[in-house]
This record gives structure tokens, sequence and C-alpha cells, in this order.
């Protein structure tokens, strides 16, 4: 049984380290490299999983980085169905300078992928045996991947049966939403880059999403506001939880974490206000935890009870 299928065209192996401080010419000595599995669907399948849900990552793999990589999510219990590749699975890089508390983070674009190596992916995801709950899509794409490489999953998820969730931005995202999408989940910039208009206020932000609703691009906006807190909205109804009051101690993850935390609580059976408390929950235990750790069970668990929704719009 497959509850949640991720695919991740994209993945990479993350690397934090502490440092003292970051400057020109200067070598930086730095703590030893913690490495983490990573990618926008491999942190959700990440999420997933720790929460108790049952994911199945879908990747390609390519030299001795892709095969670290799938020896790290083997190690917390990821099942994963990989592809080859013939390119080295990128790395990124993040550096914690310890005398400012700021973080440097570096990303890395990924080589390009022969059209058989994506397709691989796509292949995988059509040999799924079992109807999954969700398929969710998520992340950057590598040179070589066409731009409506998540237009394409959707249209597979349609053919399983799964509802759809996808998490990119720009060219690819507006291919994914010309296939119906069950779930998107942008941040603000995405979404006011999306609009061609700045979303200064939840009035805007309600109305980008209502208008994609309306249009039939998609069911359901899950929307990221950074430390202004988050936006879930379907042509019925527009909640806001508000930010919760947490030491901030890494920035990465947090997205993937809420919706990792998103499409867990809805496979169990969640209604959308209780998943979106799970989500909110997720993400500010992502920021708590330092490096690419995403969040722990614990956290999420102890601030669920803490998120605040309201409504803010009529349907």
């Amino acid at each position: 049984m497959h509850d949640i299928i991720t695919i991740t065209i994209n993945p990479a192996v993350d690397i934090f380290v502490n440092v003292a401080k970051v400057e020109p010419t200067t070598k930086m000595r730095c703590s030893a490299p913690k490495r983490d599995p990573g990618g926008g669907g491999i942190n959700v399948a990440r999420v997933v999983s720790r929460l108790g849900g049952d994911v199945t990552a879908i990747y390609p793999v390519g030299g001795s980085i892709g095969k670290l990589l799938q020896k790290l999510l083997d190690r917390e219990g990821i099942d994963s169905l990989v592809t080859p590749s013939h390119v080295e699975t990128r790395e990124n890089f993040t550096a914690y300078e310890t005398g400012s508390g700021e973080q440097y983070r570096f990303v890395l674009p990924g080589s390009a992928l022969h059209r058989a190596e994506w397709e691989s992916c796509l292949d995988k995801l059509a040999t799924i045996n079992a109807t999954p709950r969700f398929v969710v899509s998520s992340g950057s794409i590598p040179p070589g991947v066409p731009h409506d490489f998540f237009a394409r999953v959707t249209r597979e998820a349609k053919r399983l049966g799964a509802q759809s969730v996808v998490d990119t931005s720009g060219d690819a995202l507006k291919a994914a939403l010309n296939e119906h999408i069950d779930i998107i989940k942008p941040n603000v910039a995405e979404l006011s880059a999306f609009a061609g208009t700045v979303l200064d206020d939840d009035e805007a932000r309600v109305a980008a999403c209502r208008n994609l609703i309306a249009g039939g691009h998609v069911k359901m906006v899950a929307l990221t506001l950074g430390a202004d807190g988050a936006l879930l909205v379907t042509r019925e109804q527009a909640l806001k939880a508000a930010p919760l009051k947490i030491d901030v101690v890494s920035a990465v993850g947090a997205g993937d974490s809420f919706l990792g935390g998103l499409v867990w609580g809805l496979s169990a059976g969640q209604s959308p206000e209780d998943a979106f408390r799970v989500a909110v929950a997720a993400g500010s235990a992502a920021v708590m935890s330092p490096g690419t750790e995403l969040c722990s069970q614990a956290d999420v668990s102890r601030l669920t009870s803490r998120v605040e929704i309201a409504e803010i719009a009529a349907g």
C-alpha cells in the first residue's frame, strides 16, 4: 500500500556545517559536516515518515553522491523507487555563522538529465500497483527536464486515481495548473510572481488564490507567509493560521515540512482545518531544528495544539 508517493526530479544531499564567521579569502574552519537527504519531495517524504505515514519516494540517483542519498533515506526507513542517472547527484551546502546567528545557503542547480532518465521517474509512478491517496511532486527542475514535468506527473496521478499535490514555481507551476491540481503550496513570493502583482495583504492573497480556484486550476491553495503565518484557501473557506512564537534556528525545509504535515493529515482522514494545523506545527518545528534536520514528531505534536486558526473570508 502506498498512501503517499513523492517525486523529486532534482534531489540532493544537503551538507550543513557551523563556522565562526563567513568572510572572503580567509580559510574558514568548519565543524564536522552533517549530511541529510534533500530535495522538495524527498523532504516531504521524510516528514510524512516521521509523523507515521506510509510514503514512497521516487527520484533519480547518480554516482557516489546518489548512492549516499539512497543510503541516507534507507536509514530513515523510507521506501525508495530509484532510477539511474548518468550524472552525479547534486549537493547543497549550508553554513551557520555562530558569531552572528546568520545562515548562508548555497544551492546547486543539478546536472542535465537525459530524456530517458526523467521519463523513467514517470514510468516508476505508472507502475505503482496500488492506488495512492496522494502523489506529491515538489522541488526544482534540473536542466534537460521539460518545464511541464510536474504537469505530466499530475496527469499520471489522475490516471492512478490519486489526488495531485504540486509545490514548485515559475513555468513549471504554470504548466501544472493547466492540469487541474488538487493542492498547491506556493509561498507568497511565488504566488505574487505568478499573479503578476504584489500580494501585500490577506485580501489580495485570498483573491489570488480564489482566481486560481474559480478558473478550475486547483481545488486548494496552501499559502505560506513566512513570519506572517499561512493561509488555506478553498472555494468555500479561507483560513489563516497565526505564526507561532518560537526560536528560529534554521530556515531550511520549513515549506517542505509544512507540506509534509498537510498531506500526512489529509491522508490520515483529518479535516482540512486540522491538517492545516499540523502543517503549521510541522513548518514551525522545522525552523527550530538546526541545519537540514527538518521537524521532529515530538515537536510537531507539542506545537499542534498551539496553532491558532481563524476564518478570514466567506466562500
